[in-house]
């Protein structure tokens, strides 16, 4: 049975530089909950309530700061309201070099204004939370974990008190899975749920990028699979074992796996029949994938600060599948029969992406914010694979194709997303309502349009052919300056409640950013998204 690649990351700041900036687009990031510049920008607030939709009871806490290199600063806030976090209500506050306010980007469009006292007790809320429902229907197990937290809930509509009740099971497929469902407090209404173990459902053909380089760490005549020069990421063999609840709920006491080690500073065989080489698969990934970013976007590993994760490798049995948690990469190993292991290189970058997404806009993995969630994966796993200029796997807009044991065709395609039979070229109305490993082809169609064009053409020795939803013609401009672009969109202008619309005003103000008001650029991207209907 074909499965469909489901791609994500559970839940910082920076920028590259290219090209004429009307806003100097590189810079370095700095937390801001301590520093002046995050008191400021809290300030700033203050002193423009209609733009924060601030109200009576509000607070707000800096996190992060971004500036840029002519001195313009954008700070990530969050949002709490009489002692209580608002979910979707974090925005960036834009201030110029001489601390002038420039305006605020965020998805909260009205002020919060609700009672804090629940009608509903949160055992309720709890049972409520692990009834049987479509987003659970294929966990075998789930239970609550801790306590409910009195949140105000502002994704779902407009803003009301809820409890989230944390959840931890097992999907059909072995995949963990630990949800947040949000409850309302006052009617006991499920309000939505939220998965944050996200996930790869795919498919692998051996572990192949013929012989890479790997730096290593020696301890006396032992040589260890840890990065030295990357934040000390290494990679585990975890021989075939998988997570308790306790690890998918609390993110703790999870199994680490061995570090793969040995005598010699050679690791693998290029085949399956040595555990080893899917290691050096997934290693290999994760070095490349943190070199695009910080050489590409000036950005330090997942977290922005210079700390590397890890990987561990031979997750279960049989499993088609891997995942990032909010802390690490795990990879199954396929089914040995139509996919092989989970660990090529699109793979380890759309991973290690949905680490990077966590920690900037954060964008929620439900309706259409989880599908530019998705799609900014699929995009950054597939410039990583141009990034390796790999002549074993060159680069291309197919994902996953190379561990596809069956055609080699992978489970999705950005230049034609319907190709997989469920993931929609153009924007419709029902976009919200799709699955949000479906609904990224909107992203995904989009940025391949930018990049590459309309038209047939042949990449990576693949032929692609895209055609637009409105019947234009549209004209590449580079996946470097598309790069740019949807980058600096995602760390300085979209929120955790991001949609499509909102991604297009976010890739219009980055494009003006990067190469100036009225740029070739600017102009691409507004026609490349009308061109998928998101006008």
């Amino acid at each position: 049975m074909r499965r469909t690649l489901a791609l994500t990351a559970a839940a910082a700041l920076a920028a590259g530089a290219l090209g004429a900036q009307s806003a100097g687009a590189a810079g370095s990031e700095r937390p801001a909950d301590r520093r002046p510049e995050g008191r400021t920008a809290v300030q700033a607030l203050t002193d423009h309530p209609a733009a924060a939709h601030a109200s009576a009871g509000t607070r707000f806490r800096p996190t992060a700061t971004l500036a840029d290199r002519d001195g313009t600063t954008h700070t990530r806030i969050d949002r709490r309201y009489r002692g209580l976090d608002v979910v979707g209500g974090d925005l960036v506050v834009h201030r110029g070099a001489e601390g002038q306010w420039q305006g605020v980007s965020q998805t909260l469009d009205t002020a919060v204004r609700v009672g804090v006292t629940p009608r509903i007790a949160a055992d309720r809320a709890e049972r409520r939370a692990l009834a049987p429902a479509a987003e659970t229907r294929d966990i075998r197990r789930q239970r609550a974990g801790g306590e409910a937290e009195l949140v105000v809930e502002t994704l779902s509509g407009r803003p009301r008190l809820a409890w989230a009740v944390a959840t931890a099971g097992r999907r059909t497929d072995g995949t963990p899975s630990r949800m947040t469902t949000f409850v309302d407090a006052r009617t006991g209404a499920v309000l939505r749920r939220e998965e944050h173990i996200r996930t790869v459902d795919g498919t692998g053909h051996s572990l192949y990028s013929g012989t890479v380089p790997l730096q290593l760490t020696q301890s006396g005549s032992t040589y260890t699979m840890k990065d030295p020069t990357r934040g000390g990421t290494y990679t585990t063999d975890l021989a075939n074992g998988t997570d308790s609840f306790f690890c998918q709920l609390f993110g703790a006491g999870c199994k680490t796996g061995a570090t793969y080690s040995g005598t010699d500073a050679v690791f693998g065989n290029g085949s399956t029949s040595s555990r080893e080489s899917a290691g050096v698969d997934a290693q290999y990934g994760t070095d490349v994938t943190w070199d695009y970013f910080k050489n590409v976007h000036g950005r330090n590993g997942i977290f922005g600060d210079g700390r590397g994760s890890y990987s561990r490798t031979h997750y279960g049995n049989d499993y088609v599948n891997a995942f990032w948690d909010g802390t690490k990469m795990t990879y199954g190993d396929g089914d040995g029969v139509e996919y092989g292991p989970l660990v090529s290189l699109d793979v380890a970058g759309h991973e290690m992406t949905h680490g990077v997404t966590e920690n900037t806009a954060d964008l929620t993995y439900s309706g259409e914010s989880g599908g530019l969630n998705e799609a900014t994966s699929d995009i950054f796993g597939t410039l990583v694979e141009f990034h390796a200029a790999n002549v074993n796997d060159p680069g291309d807009y197919l994902i996953g194709e190379e561990f596809d044991l069956a055609d080699h065709t992978g489970f999705r395609r950005m230049d034609n997303p319907i190709a997989d039979g469920s993931s929609p070229n153009c924007w419709s109305s029902n976009t919200k309502n799709l699955d949000v490993h479906y609904s990224s082809g909107v992203g995904n169609h989009f940025f391949y349009l930018l990049a590459e064009g309309s038209g047939t053409k042949t990449i990576g020795g693949t032929t692609h052919s895209s055609t637009t939803c409105n019947g234009s013609t549209i004209a590449g401009i580079g996946r470097d300056a598309a790069a740019k672009i949807w980058f600096r969109a995602l760390n300085v202008y979209m929120t955790s409640g991001t949609n499509y619309a909102g991604a297009r005003t976010a890739t219009l103000s980055a494009a003006r950013d990067l190469y100036g008001a009225g740029s070739t650029q600017e102009s691409a991207v507004a026609a490349a998204w009308s061109a998928v209907g998101v006008g």
